[in-house]
């Protein structure tokens, strides 16, 4: 009894982590399901819409590398906290209706308070569990993707409610983010290695001491699976509801079927463990492959309501699948005295160029139609699996 005490005693930086990347991952996808609402209220198309989500998405990728360079020398959970507040000051600022501009500069802000979390947590569950990174990562995805499945389902409740509007659902998400940073932080700083211990060089963070990471081929080729991989991932999720709409279903079974692209996000758990037993890359090429297969079926399949659902879940089970274990297998190839401001490079750049499919997407949605903008994520996705199976090949 007492020794599964110290084992769930000891998942407390897990727990505190997924948390906060929950709340981090429900802001985000919260505006996806919003965007006919947003549309309808401040009389905007698709265009600004998808404009303002990649400026959202633009500052979060900025703050991939300083986050984690930060985190080196002064810790992850004191840029973990920080980040959790102002993600929750900028929920409840938007918990008030406000002209169009100042919602896009709300969303920027949470892009900032978000931004930081990723890149910090990996770096920290992995110093935390170095034995079962795959696992952890695992954990942290699958909780934090729920945040996918409950933002549209709250967004649906609030816009059928008499009572209350989706600024309620930010009025909620601000007040519990700011409880989470006050629980988390005590736990994730007694855990933590002192940053001492992993940068001592004491000579600042030039971009230039992380740059050389690119110089190895392995490396420099897995951030370019991730890029493709990121870009075809975010344009998805951005706009899959109104995708759905156009291909035929109601905004309710939409919104729906949005909700379970991210349910099926619990195959996290099965691929990082997967990866931790038969190694990344093959586990990589398949949740990949299987990703591209889904997305080419949904954007050309022509399929009924079913076939729809299928494909979404399809894509869910690869785009899902391939998250923790991009993550431990970066990790892996980073030194550990720039593990934490590698990482954030290689998240600057992959998030930077996923940042952009917002837009994309809604602009050839807006100037051409659905099925042109999806298929030019089906491009990138079949890049990415194409990739991954030449490094696995290479690899072996």
């Amino acid at each position: 009894m007492s020794s599964r005490l110290a084992r769930l005693r000891s998942l407390d930086v897990l727990a505190a982590t997924a948390l906060v990347w929950f709340l981090a991952k429900f802001l985000r996808y919260a505006f996806p399901p919003l965007f006919p609402a947003l549309g309808a209220r401040y009389g905007v198309t698709d265009a600004a819409l998808g404009t303002a989500f990649t400026a959202m998405m633009l500052v979060y990728a900025a703050l991939q590398f300083p986050s984690g360079a930060l985190a080196d020398r002064i810790g992850a959970a004191r840029v973990i906290t920080a980040g959790a507040v102002v993600a929750a000051g900028a929920a409840l600022a938007l918990a008030v209706d406000v002209p169009f501009l100042a919602l896009a500069a709300g969303m920027v802000l949470v892009g900032l308070g978000t931004g930081v979390h990723k890149t910090v947590a990996v770096g920290l569950l992995s110093a935390v569990y170095p034995d079962r990174t795959g696992r952890a990562l695992g954990v942290l995805d699958t909780v934090g993707a729920f945040g996918g499945v409950a933002a549209p389902a709250a967004v649906a409740v609030l816009l059928a409610s008499a009572r209350f509007d989706w600024h309620a659902l930010f009025a909620v998400a601000g007040v519990v983010g700011l409880a989470l940073a006050a629980l988390a932080y005590p736990r994730m700083r007694a855990r933590e290695p002192a940053p001492a211990d992993r940068d001592d060089d004491g000579d600042g963070v030039p971009l230039a001491r992380y740059a050389t990471l690119f110089r190895d081929p392995a490396f420099a080729g897995f951030v370019a699976v991730t890029v493709c991989a990121a870009f075809a991932y975010n344009g998805v999720v951005a706009f899959l509801p109104r995708f759905l709409e156009y291909a035929g279903l109601t905004p309710a079974t939409a919104s729906a079927v949005y909700g379970g692209l991210f349910v099926v996000s619990l195959v996290q758990t099965v691929t990082g463990d997967l990866a931790d037993r038969v190694g990344p890359l093959a586990v990589v090429t398949g949740t990949l492959a299987l990703a591209a297969l889904g997305l080419c079926a949904l954007t050309f399949g022509g399929f009924g309501t079913v076939g729809l659902i299928a494909a979404v879940v399809v894509f869910g089970l690869g785009g899902h699948g391939f998250r923790p274990v991009r993550g431990a297998y970066l990790m892996a190839l980073l030194p550990a005295e720039r593990s934490g401001g590698g990482l954030g490079v290689v998240r600057t750049v992959l998030m930077g160029a996923g940042a952009l499919a917002p837009a994309t997407v809604g602009v050839l949605s807006t100037y051409a139609d659905f099925t042109v903008a999806f298929g030019a994520l089906c491009v990138a996705l079949v890049g990415a699996a194409g990739g991954a199976a030449v490094l696995l090949a290479a690899d072996g």
